[in-house]
């Protein structure tokens, strides 16, 4: 009987990566391309009509970006696995896409070696990551913890504003959400940076999620 194929679709604007893609997936023989899209628009459209077991994306795309791309298919396809692939190891970059759905995050100067490997790790439930972005992660969870029930001090509004922040949302869907200005949710965040003592969005998402839980 005929081994059943893995389906994976990509979202990379640069051809020379989707023709990569496409070769390697190809010579693979456990996965088969089922979508290839140069632009989040059109994968936003198509996918979720038959949504794959994986998705590569790339998280520099022209228009909506991979990351606001993933958090919205992860919405529609709550069962595919997203593989993101790019040049970006700043942490900001890495949490964000986390944040968004993202199950596996590799640099591109690593994804031809191990693009395989990272798919099949995906579906066996497993984080697939460079090791430069794992340090960064690692890092990131050797930080002092804060005291149990520590809520910094937040006002109702900032700690909203950082539930948001957490969930993957971006400042003008914080204001939607909220009922108020893009330029007061940046004030609130402001507020947040400096009572968190941190001076990044992923910075601040870690410590809040990191709080220890009242005994």
């Amino acid at each position: 009987m005929k081994r059943k194929l893995h389906r994976v679709a990509v979202v990379e604007d640069d051809s020379r990566f989707r023709e990569s893609f496409a070769e390697t997936v190809a010579a693979s023989g456990t996965w088969t391309l089922v979508g290839s899209h140069v632009r989040a628009e059109s994968a936003l459209e198509e996918i979720p009509a038959n949504p794959p077991d994986a998705v590569i994306v790339d998280i520099q795309l022209p228009g909506m970006s991979g990351i606001e791309l993933v958090r919205k298919l992860k919405i529609a396809c709550p069962n595919t696995q997203f593989l993101m692939v790019t040049v970006f190891e700043d942490a900001d970059k890495v949490f964000e896409a986390l944040a968004a759905g993202a199950s596996g995050y590799v640099l591109k100067r690593d994804v031809h070696a191990r693009l395989i490997h990272s798919l099949d790790d995906l579906l066996n439930g497993g984080a697939p990551m460079s090791s430069a972005i794992a340090r960064k992660v690692v890092r990131h969870f050797q930080q002092p913890a804060p005291e149990p029930g520590d809520d910094f001090r937040l006002t109702q509004r900032e700690k909203e504003t950082l539930d948001l922040l957490v969930k993957g949302y971006f400042y003008k869907e914080i204001a939607d959400e909220l009922g108020i200005r893009i330029d007061t949710v940046a004030f609130h965040l402001g507020n947040i940076y400096k009572k968190l003592h941190v001076r990044t969005r992923s910075e601040a998402i870690l410590k809040y999620m990191s709080r220890a839980p009242e005994s």
